[in-house]
């Protein structure tokens, strides 16, 4: 039986590459879905909202199609269920407009969120803050007065300190009550451990939440290092599909990539392991070991026979 709810969780705690399946557009968003994909050979389904329809409804209706054909067979309610927001991460303000995506979606159910065209530290700030409720307070900047100071009109400065590695603290979550009764029971909680375990891990390390950036303009690869250290990220990648277009590709390179993309590739990888942050790369059958061993634990690509070799090579012990 699994011992989190977020099965993808769990897993990338115990070092474990994790492999999803889903795509970027289209995602067929029903009950029916919902039952079949609860049967995923996948440890995660790709809800792409980006570029597919932002259906809220559709996607209520999903994630209770799974919740009825459960549990998985590793015992886990659901697979794990990450949506890609519609909102490019490009700055603060533009992530704090549409903070309201990120409130509707969570409201959902789903497990995670993945924030694309992220270029600044700040902007991922933002994100994560958006996804979070107030009373969680691990990351966030303690030189920021207490709510009862506030109240009494106590000012937040607008730049707030470092941690103890030199990361820049969170500001106070800003997600509010009112989708807790429509997304614990997804989870199978209370609304009160609801509240409790929808966090960002590893940050928390109760928590449930998987937040994810995708790296995909020469800005967000310029910044990647400042980005990757923002504190309840859980994954990063590279987006070469757009990276490459911004290049000047009008048609995805392979792999090998040219140098200046293998170059950033290279980077954010580099950045990701130095922060604890698990890195997604596509991967197929036959460099499935060798990405494994260079550190990706993230795997795209949907090819259940590279995860089936995957699993193997690593002795996965949870059932799939």
């Amino acid at each position: 039986m699994g011992e989190r709810i977020n099965r993808c969780v769990e897993l990338l705690a115990q070092d474990q590459a994790i492999y999803y399946d889903g795509p970027h557009s289209g995602h067929v968003l029903t009950h029916a879905q919902g039952r079949i994909d609860a049967g995923t050979w996948a440890d995660y389904m790709n809800v792409g909202m980006e570029h597919g329809a932002f259906d809220m409804a559709g996607l209520a209706e999903y994630m209770r199609g799974m919740v009825e054909a459960g549990p998985t067979r590793s015992g886990h309610r659901t697979p794990t269920v990450i949506v890609e927001a519609p909102v490019n991460g490009i700055d603060a303000a533009h992530v704090r407009y549409n903070a309201w995506q990120f409130r509707q979606i969570l409201g959902r159910g789903v497990h995670g969120i993945l924030l694309c065209q992220a270029e600044t530290a700040d902007a991922v700030r933002a994100f994560v803050e958006s996804c979070r409720y107030p009373h969680h307070t691990i990351g966030v900047d303690p030189a920021i007065p207490s709510p009862t100071a506030r109240m009494a009109g106590a000012i937040r400065a607008k730049d707030g300190g470092s941690d103890a590695a030199g990361r820049r603290w969170l500001g106070i979550g800003t997600r509010g009550r009112g989708s807790e009764t429509t997304a614990a029971p997804v989870w199978g909680l209370s609304t009160e451990d609801y509240l409790a375990r929808c966090d960002p891990w590893p940050l928390n390390p109760k928590g449930e939440l998987l937040l994810g950036v995708k790296l995909e303009s020469p800005e967000g690869v310029a910044h990647c290092e400042e980005i990757i250290a923002v504190p309840g990220l859980g994954f990063a990648e590279i987006g070469p599909g757009d990276l490459s277009l911004s290049l000047g590709y009008a048609t995805i390179p392979g792999e090998p990539y040219p140098i200046e993309m293998q170059t950033a590739r290279d980077r954010i990888l580099a950045a990701c392991r130095n922060n604890g942050v698990a890195f997604l790369q596509g991967c197929n059958e036959r460099n499935i070991i060798a990405r494994i061993d260079e550190g990706v634990r993230v795997i795209a690509g949907h090819s259940e026979a590279a995860a089936i070799r995957g699993r193997g090579y690593q002795k996965r012990v949870l059932a799939v």
